[in-house]
């Protein structure tokens, strides 16, 4: 367990650094932040979108082979967009992130596909899904702060070199471990939707979508919030306020019981994730404002852990690593859809209007849960 968990840590360090890492380069080369958005934009979409690609590949074959496969790939294209020119070769680098995001490994769903395989007993696998969700706050802190010694030594290209490098560690380390290599898919009658199909799949992931959306909008938020204090740099003490909530909140539920039902415990916790939130919308003062960032983020690695939970009753056989790939790109869209609305709203109204939205974003994935999930 200590191996899988740090070497998926590890291997999915790039997507905390790719942003960061892609801003320096194209601003290192004299571009503008349009097209570093354009860049980032591009390897987070590709990436959404072929990992559910990838997973069902993994579903019918194996988890070895398409991880280091598909880690050289990501590592070739990262190790392009760092050493050309981005502003003079265009293209160049828009084929390069692309194909970083596509090939991204799927470690993530491989790691939470593993768990019953390597931990014993129901209370501990949902222990190593929340776990699982609280580390993953330490790739966007460890992430940034990578690329920023990265380019320390090597200069701005040097992040991406760096994304490459440990993006490769990981998914060796992680695909060379006795379950990862054991691990076969499961031969069942193949259909066309994958876990699409499952009965309350499409709502639990559209659930998710709302949840992605109100982390989306409390980050813009509160970076908004932040200038309009006249405390700019505070923005980025709240943001990792809320993260430090999330990784005591996820390891606090590791304790928790066994739910009775999963789904009623998924549409308390997603109560709990509204709630949460609820009281940045009355935009006080700096000090107490970090106090409800570091409240609004406990709840969320419950919400993904029992959201795991509850996939893998709920999707079809030999479809599990799919729906996890898919878990993770409903969460990613709706990420960037909160980000964009919040982002409008900062700009038309105020950093109220921003946080209203996320908290509206966790009462809409909290309605979506009413109906059961589970038949």
């Amino acid at each position: 367990m200590p191996r899988l968990l740090s070497a998926s840590l590890i291997g999915r360090l790039p997507t905390g650094m790719a942003p960061l890492a892609i801003l320096l380069t194209v601003r290192e080369h004299g571009g503008d932040y349009r097209l570093a958005g354009l860049l980032a934009a591009l390897y987070a979409g590709s990436a959404a979108v072929c990992g559910p690609v990838l997973g069902r590949l993994i579903d019918r074959t194996r988890q070895a082979p398409v991880l280091l496969a598909s880690a050289a790939t990501s590592t070739a294209a990262f190790l392009v967009l760092g050493l050309v020119d981005p502003v003079r070769s265009v293209a160049v680098g828009a084929v390069a992130a692309v194909v970083a995001g596509a090939a991204t490994p799927q470690l993530e769903p491989c790691l939470r596909v593993l768990w019953e395989h390597v931990v014993v007993g129901e209370h501990h696998v949902r222990a190593a899904f929340s776990l699982d969700a609280a580390t993953q706050e330490l790739i966007f802190v460890c992430g940034p702060l990578v690329v920023l010694g990265a380019t320390a030594f090597g200069g701005p290209s040097a992040g991406l070199i760096a994304a490459a490098a440990v993006g490769l560690l990981g998914a060796v380390w992680f695909a060379t471990a006795r379950p990862a290599r054991a691990w076969r898919g499961t031969r069942v009658e193949r259909h066309w939707a994958g876990p699409l199909r499952g009965a309350g799949v499409l709502r639990l992931f559209a659930a998710l979508v709302c949840v992605g959306a109100t982390i989306g909008a409390f980050t813009v938020g509160i970076t908004g919030y932040a200038e309009v204090a006249g405390n700019p740099s505070a923005a980025g003490w709240l943001i990792a306020l809320n993260a430090a909530g999330a990784l005591v909140g996820g390891l606090a539920y590791t304790a928790v019981p066994v739910a009775h039902r999963e789904d009623r415990r998924l549409l308390l916790l997603l109560a709990l994730l509204a709630l949460g939130y609820l009281p940045l919308v009355l935009v006080l003062n700096i000090p107490v404002m970090a106090v409800f960032a570091l409240l609004s983020g406990c709840a969320l690695p419950a919400v993904l852990a029992s959201a795991f939970a509850l996939i893998a009753r709920m999707a079809p056989e030999g479809t599990l690593t799919e729906a996890h790939a898919w878990m993770i790109t409903s969460f990613g869209v709706g990420n960037a859809l909160g980000s964009a609305a919040a982002g409008t709203l900062l700009d038309l109204v105020s950093p109220a209007a921003a946080f209203s939205l996320a908290t509206a974003a966790a009462c809409a994935s909290t309605a979506l849960a009413l109906r059961r999930l589970l038949t």
